[in-house]
């Protein structure tokens, strides 16, 4: 697992989780399910061994999709980012692996619509371009 704020290498897949993600209505001292979610998926991808792509799983404090928790976002070098929520920490695991197995067998980051998992078709807030580097300003 890299460190936030540390690019990582195109072959690797970065997934954030928001760990602040919960219900309307929940208490404030009750485990958030985003932090369920966090942990949930860390535990799989620990438990997915050597043949599964290679994933670096941060937490994050929101990914201001509060009407839509659990949250959480896909990116890596070169490719479109991709956020969903109404992902549920009990149930959304193995299709979230398979999305990041699909994500990570792309050049692009684009998974045809037909060959995502459910939940990712249902559960997607958006899909951001891939960040270029923008043109030197020449003075």
């Amino acid at each position: 697992m890299l460190d936030s704020g540390t690019a990582p290498p195109f072959d690797e897949v970065r997934l954030l989780v928001c760990i602040t993600c919960r219900k309307a209505g929940e208490p404030d001292d009750a485990v958030r399910p985003g932090a369920r979610l966090h942990t949930a998926l860390t535990e799989a991808l620990k438990e997915a061994g050597p043949d599964f792509p290679k994933v670096s799983i941060e937490p994050v404090e929101c990914l201001s999709v509060c009407k839509r928790p659990c949250t959480m976002a896909l990116s890596a070098p070169g490719r479109w980012t991709y956020i969903y929520g109404d992902l549920d920490p009990q149930i959304s695991i193995d299709a979230i692996l398979d999305g990041l197995r699909r994500y990570h067998a792309t050049d692009n980051g684009i998974v045809p619509w037909r060959e995502r998992p459910e939940a990712f078709r249902k559960g997607v807030v958006a899909r951001i371009p891939p960040l270029s580097r923008s043109p030197e300003k020449t003075s």
